[in-house]
């Protein structure tokens, strides 16, 4: 699209920070949000739900009814009025899976549609008008956040398989975002001289029967990549627990003795 922005470029920058609601991510390039970012994926949100809904992106939204799991309103599927092209309402279901499913609902948590992600933005202030933004860049930043959420997934599962005597079913109980709440390794990395996470999330997960918390920090990768991956992750369990202290400690004994890298 010569100088105009590409799917690319506006993925990388917005696919993972979207997806917070109240916290502003360090490297958002959409004009007319005011400091906020749309509605999308785990967030936080101190409203007490009235009903489930079959969520995904994990992704989250507005409104009077709020799944305190991952912080989504009813999945708004409605074309907005002005909406220059259509867009998919087709959700892609994730490889994740839920530890609280109800009656109906997928056991695997499902990702939004590029429809509810643009009305998320709108939601938010931004102003579709401001941004060369074409069908194909929407669908694009769907893939990204999707790609990005199952790798997360899948680095989370390394660190499950020191426990797979205790569960082999691990399950994703809930998440949320903290883009600017910066963990202790990323300050510490900052003063090192790395660059800070464009954002953070906090995904709990059942270890058939035990809450564990994991802190994911996303850094800038550069471009994306065939599988539409751009960001890179440092995932590990919180510090919050002797069990979790411990296999940090044993993971990072490991890498400082048997790793190549």
């Amino acid at each position: 699209m010569g100088n105009t922005v590409s799917a690319a470029d506006i993925a990388q920058k917005t696919a993972i920070e979207i997806v917070n609601r109240d916290e502003v991510a360090q490297k958002h390039k959409f004009k007319g949000f005011d400091g906020e970012i749309p509605e999308g994926c785990p967030m936080h949100q101190k409203k007490p739900a009235t009903e489930l809904s079959e969520s995904g992106c994990p992704v989250g939204g507005a409104g009077d009814e709020i799944n305190p799991l991952n912080m989504m309103g009813p999945a708004n599927q409605t074309p907005s009025p002005d909406q220059p092209f259509p867009l998919s309402k087709e959700r892609q279901v994730s490889t994740i899976p839920k530890a609280i499913v109800k009656e109906g609902e997928s056991p695997f948590w499902v990702y939004p549609s590029a429809q509810m992600f643009w009305n998320a933005m709108l939601k938010k202030g931004w102003r579709w008008r401001d941004e060369d933004i074409q069908q194909k860049d929407m669908n694009d930043i769907i893939k990204i956040h999707n790609a990005n959420n199952e790798q997360a997934w899948q680095e989370v599962l390394k660190w499950e398989a020191l426990h797979a005597n205790e569960c082999r079913d691990p399950r994703l109980k809930s998440f949320g975002g903290k883009a600017k709440d910066y963990s202790p390794r990323a300050r510490i990395r900052q003063l090192m001289g790395y660059e800070l996470p464009f954002d953070r999330h906090d995904w709990i997960v059942d270890r058939c029967g035990k809450d564990v918390r994991y802190v994911i920090d996303y850094y800038d990768g550069g471009s994306v990549d065939d599988k539409y991956r751009f960001a890179l992750l440092d995932v590990r369990p919180a510090m919050d627990s002797f069990d979790n202290v411990w296999d940090r400690m044993k993971v990072c004994w490991w890498r400082w003795f048997y790793s190549d890298e």
